[in-house]
């Protein structure tokens, strides 16, 4: 019985990895249990631990949206490590349900071409359940090689799913809809959590903007930043670090006037010019790249040389590096990428007009192979992508793409100015968005929120992002698509 039943459960996820395939959207919505077992909020006492997991889900948000570009082919087997929260088996609340303080080491490694198969997956190495899976509102794409009939949903007697034991996935979409989650009714239940946690935090948020202002000023940085969501406390923690530092060598700190400083996974400078102190790093690696600053000054006037001599070569059109949207690459990685890629354009010789692209803008990405043009009207040019092919896709799009630049300027503006009324109608102390919530998702979010009444704002740091969630310092998370 036990084995008739693994098969008939195999048979079945072959028959729904075959004929569904997930939206971006319903892929975050699927992993939600998954992000409340590893977010690195929750790990704040363990920073080793949160560490992991903030690597780890910055290289799976990479992959996620690698599976959502219509241009990529190549997918690398990516190997990842997760520290899950125990979760209570006696808890229904899906974010109350996992322990604050017990957690084990999960590894795995994905080699999934689709986001159905990623997501199941993932919850399935990490023990998570995946019947909420079959209830999710998935579009119907045929198999290949099967007959239209063979895709129809399978409706299978009540009494089989009482036999088998299985979640009939009408009744559970039917239950899914009657409690889904409100903006209203989650503020209601969480808003108290929050108070309190903002409350015991605000002592430190103080501290950590004394420390900031005054190492800004007595090192004279344009601004000090950090890669990841880290909590209060670990902030002033490196900021301390820093601080003491300062004090033991301030000989090595010369050179850092008018740069910024970036604490994040690793030591050096990255392509964008920002000296990065990693926060695994002690002192003395930091001091090693304090040290080396002018070396690296003078690689980075050569990497401006080499983007200036593949703009001349492209007709004028600008490179860039965006922070945002590009990986974390170091200034060598970065210049690397750049020598190959006008080497190969040099010696292929595009007859571009001088100056006919200028305005225009493009990055350069190692994991495509097929250009194209983002949303905010910048081309993305793969190192390997062949000159001719290169040259007819910049040809085609050039009027696109400034046209997608004037309304990405648009929409900046647009953006900026609902996010003060927000502020300012609200109440809020601050209103900010994740990296991943695009322009567009946050200036539908705003819009949205302006029409509703939220005393239950005044106040707060809201977050706009993919879920809901109440971060350890109690900033306020909810996804940009709230239902009302």
């Amino acid at each position: 019985m036990h084995n008739w039943r693994l098969c008939l459960e195999k048979i079945l996820l072959q028959c729904i990895l075959q004929s569904r395939t997930l939206s971006g959207a319903d892929a975050i919505n699927a992993l939600r249990p998954f992000y409340f077992a590893v977010h690195p909020d929750f790990f704040g006492q363990h920073p080793k631990e949160r560490e992991v997991n903030e690597n780890s889900l910055k290289r799976l948000n990479g992959y996620l949206e690698n599976l959502q570009k219509p241009g990529f082919r190549s997918f690398k087997p990516t190997q990842l490590t997760f520290y899950v929260r125990e979760r209570d088996p006696n808890s229904s609340n899906v974010q109350e349900s996992f322990s604050a303080s017990g957690f084990r080491a999960v590894s795995f490694t994905l080699h999934t071409r689709d986001l159905l198969s990623t997501v199941l997956d993932i919850l399935n190495s990490c023990s998570l359940s995946t019947e909420h899976v079959q209830s999710l509102n998935v579009n119907s794409q045929p198999h290949k090689e099967a007959k239209s009939t063979l895709n129809r949903p399978i409706k299978w007697d009540k009494t089989y799913y009482s036999f088998t034991g299985f979640k009939d996935p009408e009744e559970e979409l039917e239950q899914a809809q009657r409690v889904e989650t409100t903006l209203i009714s989650w503020l209601d239940d969480n808003e108290a959590s929050a108070v309190k946690k903002l409350k015991k935090s605000l002592p430190l948020r103080k501290e950590l903007e004394r420390l900031k202002s005054e190492l800004s000023h007595q090192l004279q940085l344009s601004d000090i930043r950090w890669q990841r969501s880290w909590g209060i406390a670990h902030r002033c923690s490196q900021l301390h670090s820093l601080g003491r530092l300062v004090q033991q060598r301030p000989e090595v700190l010369k050179n850092v006037k008018g740069r910024t400083v970036v604490f994040t996974d690793r030591s050096g400078m990255s392509a964008a010019g920002h000296i990065m102190l990693g926060t695994m790093d002690v002192h003395h690696h930091w001091t090693k790249i304090f040290e080396r600053l002018p070396n690296y000054y003078k690689l980075q006037k050569r990497l401006l040389f080499l983007e200036d001599r593949i703009s001349q070569l492209l007709g004028g059109i600008q490179v860039i590096y965006i922070e945002e949207l590009q990986p974390l690459l170091t200034l060598e990685e970065y210049y690397e990428t750049l020598d190959s890629f006008y080497n190969k354009l040099r010696d292929s010789r595009l007859p571009f007009h001088p100056r006919s692209l200028r305005g225009l803008q493009m990055i350069l990405e190692s994991d495509r192979y097929a250009p194209g043009l983002h949303e905010f009207g910048h081309f993305t040019i793969p190192t390997v992508c062949d000159p001719a092919t290169l040259q007819w896709f910049i040809f085609a799009k050039a009027q696109e793409a400034r046209e997608s630049l004037k309304r990405k300027e648009e929409m900046m503006i647009t953006e900026k100015e609902l996010i003060d009324t927000s502020t300012e109608r609200f109440s809020l102390d601050r209103l900010y968005k994740e990296p991943s919530v695009s322009s567009a998702q946050m200036i539908d979010c705003c819009k949205r929120l302006l029409e509703e009444s939220l005393p239950y704002l005044q106040g707060m740091h809201l977050c706009i992002s993919h879920f809901y969630s109440v971060l350890q310092d109690g900033d306020l998370c909810i996804p940009w698509n709230w239902k009302n």
